[in-house]
């Protein structure tokens, strides 16, 4: 990954792509980062395939476009793969998070030949468990935080129990069930990173 950090997602407008995105953006600003955090405008209705953006950096970002060369690519509807060129522009050192129950070597034919890191994490499921609901996108922030290390893990929940604490101030159960989507995404993500490792070793 580069200095620079810059991720683009991809989901459907309700699913919660373009939060993710504001989210890891006030997150990373806490710790001190220089940040961007923003959706490309469309047609915004629910279920429409929506495309949202970060730059993260130590240093000041003076470039202010959309993200044409990510470092990280977030797909948080797996069908997208099908109407979508998800990997366009991937760096060859990046790689590509896909929210899927389905394996890595089952969603690679669905990638284009694709050459870089490819992870899979249930966050559907996930988020079923810790929420309820099908509410992919906290998951998808965990697992775009602990593939990238762009945040230390204890710094990352303290600032995300921060920011779940102040936007569900009345609703303790939600600030908790988001918390363990967290952990149990990242813990996931950790895991499929050190099989990766193993595999390039």
């Amino acid at each position: 990954m580069s200095s620079r950090l810059e991720i683009r997602w991809h989901g459907r407008g309700g699913q919660g792509a373009k939060t993710a995105a504001l989210l890891l953006a006030d997150a990373a600003f806490r710790t001190g980062q220089y940040v961007q955090g923003f959706p490309e405008y469309g047609p915004e209705r629910m279920g429409a395939p929506i495309t949202a953006y970060n730059r993260i950096s130590r240093e000041p970002i003076r470039v202010h476009s959309n993200i044409y060369t990510p470092d990280l690519v977030m797909v948080v509807d797996e069908t997208l793969l099908h109407a979508v060129d998800v990997t366009a522009g991937l760096k060859l050192d990046g790689a590509v998070i896909i929210n899927t129950p389905k394996t890595k070597e089952e969603i690679l034919p669905l990638l284009g030949g694709c050459k870089t890191a490819v992870y899979t994490v249930d966050a559907g499921k996930i988020s079923q468990e810790t929420l309820g609901k099908n509410i992919p996108n906290s998951p998808m922030l965990a697992a775009a935080v602990a593939v990238t290390g762009v945040m230390e893990r204890d710094l990352f929940f303290k600032e995300m129990r921060s920011l779940f604490e102040h936007k569900f101030a009345k609703k303790p159960e939600v600030v908790e069930g988001n918390l363990k989507a967290l952990a149990m995404a990242w813990d996931h993500m950790e895991k499929a990173r050190r099989r990766e490792m193993k595999k390039s070793a």
